[in-house]
């Protein structure tokens, strides 16, 4: 059953990553690299302090800075514990899929994938009630976990399970947040 999971996972890999054009290469790369979004952490900031007052704002601000650390931990200590090679490393994969990006680190589960799905999940949480648009947040983790694969260093499985796991973690810090720390700040 793993196995065949496993096989399902590289087929679908190999398929995604070959619809990749050459002409696209430089904007998946920008769109994979955590720096090209800095203007949208910055904006998500600001808009947190306009919505809700300094304090609660700051509140929030500092949950989701423990949470997103948590994410990355969980994602790291998982890495080194199933040990799973990269696409762009596994010799059975490589020679068959685009590599854009040779990372050494493991594979499963995706961080990328995990951290804004987390962050993503969190903030809409926050601003659901105060912007009709704050769906539109989950554009970024979207485009972001999907470069991963088109780079070449993700199985989809990476993907959807970094996916289920950044979702899951924010909705637990969501309601510890409601429970724990916003009786106090208010």
């Amino acid at each position: 059953m793993l196995e065949r999971l496993l096989q399902w996972d590289r087929e679908v890999l190999i398929y995604l990553n070959g619809l990749g054009i050459e002409t696209y290469d430089g904007f998946w790369q920008a769109v994979t690299d955590i720096h090209t979004w800095a203007p949208l952490f910055l904006f998500l900031i600001v808009l947190l302090f306009r919505k809700f007052h300094t304090r609660e704002g700051l509140a929030i601000l500092i949950t989701a800075l423990v949470m997103l650390t948590c994410m990355l931990l969980l994602t790291d200590l998982t890495k080194e514990w199933v040990g799973r090679l990269r696409p762009n490393n596994d010799l059975g994969v490589n020679g068959l899929i685009r590599v854009l990006r040779r990372p050494s680190t493991y594979s499963f589960f995706s961080g990328h994938a995990s951290s804004s799905f987390s962050v993503s999940t969190f903030t809409f949480l926050f601003l659901r009630h105060h912007s009709r648009w704050a769906f539109l947040i989950f554009l970024w983790p979207l485009l972001f976990a999907f470069s991963r694969i088109y780079v070449g260093v993700h199985y989809p499985l990476d993907i959807l399970v970094g996916t289920v796991a950044g979702i899951v973690l924010a909705l637990v810090f969501y309601r510890v947040y409601r429970s724990l720390i916003q009786p106090y700040i208010q």
